[in-house]
């Protein structure tokens, strides 16, 4: 059989894209009025699938971990953090604006050309454009304050280090976890979910003693690319590269991205960043509060170096779906699509059918099922059309097991369990479902 590793990939992006929007899973923002680039909205399934997958990040970084605790910070915050972050000054990209068309480029984006993409005309020096959204608080005319749409989640973490030492039980090594909106005016959003002018962030600022920083990254840095490794399907579409002396920030002494190998080439998903004290004395400058802390024990009062690990939720969920996409050619000839996505983030984990819908007796019971195991699993329930057009459905947007309710069923109270990646089916007792699927989601 044919799958999609025999196909050209160079059509993959708007392939996920169709199917996205055919399956309910992500739309163009405003698509009724002409859209507007770089904003999208995730449709019922597709928020189920993104909540799912933010869940597996908060619960393995957060819940099971004694040593980080989670914050959930404003998206607008006092105008002098992007002063004291330098997002205000040093936040922008380099533009190149055509003469002829106005239309602006970023130049490490069109490679060595020297005229227009799109009209061949003259290009102007490059010129920088700070990409912070710009706001105003306040309703009267004239009093209004200008503010920042928060162009990097972190930044509320460090605003609240403070309160949190405070509030909490937390002894430094501890990490501070936050998802969240940020937005970013890019001047040339692309490739789907990709560049975005709003998207959602995954962080955690670890604080760390100066003399600890050294293990505490190396330590970040593994453990973020085992836990992206045990979700993604091809373990070599993901690497760590190592950033280059001209690409660190002053006050870096390493930085390593996670990266996957989309159909455009390796592809920023995450960054581990040694951000050592900059972002906490920054803000102990800019606000006159001191941010330090004291050792309980040896009475040691240091501001704390930071590991921090940042990731793009819709980014990485973008390379996820990338990842799982498969195109098989059946015997029959006719092409199945489906998602092999792991079963803690597909939108639902089971979708139960009546083989017929004008059989009453056959929906009573695959509704009876569909409510009993709804308490415990994420259930989808189909009684339209026919029994190939339900498994194509759940086939496309991942769900991993299908259950049906047949003639059969009425007599010695089986059903047919249908598996997503092999197309098998197995004949199991309706009472044996609870733990078939817990025996199941036990090995993932």
């Amino acid at each position: 059989m044919k799958t999609m590793a025999d196909n050209n990939q160079n059509d993959l992006v708007s392939k996920i894209t169709a199917l996205c929007k055919r399956r309910g899973i992500i739309f163009q923002n405003s698509e009724i009025y002409g859209g507007i680039q770089g904003f999208y909205d995730y449709g019922p399934v597709g928020s189920l699938m993104k909540n799912n997958w933010k869940n597996c990040w908060w619960t393995e970084n957060v819940i099971r971990r004694l040593d980080v605790v989670g914050i959930d910070g404003s998206i607008i915050t006092h105008p002098k953090v992007w002063e004291a972050s330098g997002h205000v000054s040093n936040f922008g990209d380099l533009l190149v604006e055509c003469k002829q068309c106005h239309k602006r480029f970023r130049p490490d984006l069109i490679g060595n050309v020297n005229r227009c993409p799109e009209c061949q005309g003259e290009f102007t020096q490059p010129r920088k454009y700070n990409i912070l959204f710009h706001t105003e608080i306040g309703v009267i005319e004239g009093e209004k304050i200008p503010a920042y749409l928060r162009g990097e989640a972190c930044q509320t973490i460090y605003l609240d280090f403070k309160n949190v030492i405070e509030s909490s039980r937390v002894k430094i090594p501890f990490g501070i976890a936050q998802i969240g909106k940020a937005f970013r005016n890019e001047i040339t959003p692309k490739n789907f979910l990709y560049r975005t002018r709003e998207f959602e962030q995954w962080d955690i600022q670890y604080f760390v003693h100066p003399s600890q920083m050294d293990q505490w990254y190396e330590y970040w840095k593994q453990q973020r690319v085992d836990w992206y490794g045990h979700y993604f399907n091809q373990k070599d579409s993901l690497r760590l590269r190592q950033h280059a002396s001209d690409e660190l920030a002053f006050y870096a002494k390493k930085a390593f991205d996670i990266e996957y190998h989309a159909p455009w080439g390796w592809a920023e998903m995450e960054g581990i960043h040694w951000r050592s004290d900059y972002d906490l004395s920054q803000h102990s400058k800019f606000s006159g509060q001191d941010l330090s802390y004291q050792d309980p024990l040896t009475n040691e009062k240091y501001i704390p170096w930071i590991v921090e690990t940042s990731g793009g939720v819709d980014r990485s969920f973008f390379f996820l779906l990338l990842d799982a996409y498969q195109e098989q050619v059946l015997p029959s000839q006719e092409v199945r699509t489906w998602l092999k996505i792991n079963p803690k983030i597909s939108a639902y984990q089971l979708a139960v059918f009546p083989l017929a819908a004008n059989k009453p007796e056959l929906v009573k019971i695959a509704q009876d099922l569909y409510q009993r195991l709804s308490s415990r699993f994420s259930v989808d329930y189909d009684d339209s059309s026919n029994i190939g057009k339900k498994y194509r459905r759940q086939d496309e947007i991942g769900t991993p097991w299908c259950l049906v309710v047949d003639y059969q069923t009425l007599n010695d109270q089986t059903v047919t369990v249908r598996d997503r990646d092999t197309m098998e089916q197995t004949r199991i007792s309706m009472d044996q479902i609870n733990s078939y699927l817990l025996n199941k989601l036990e090995k993932l």
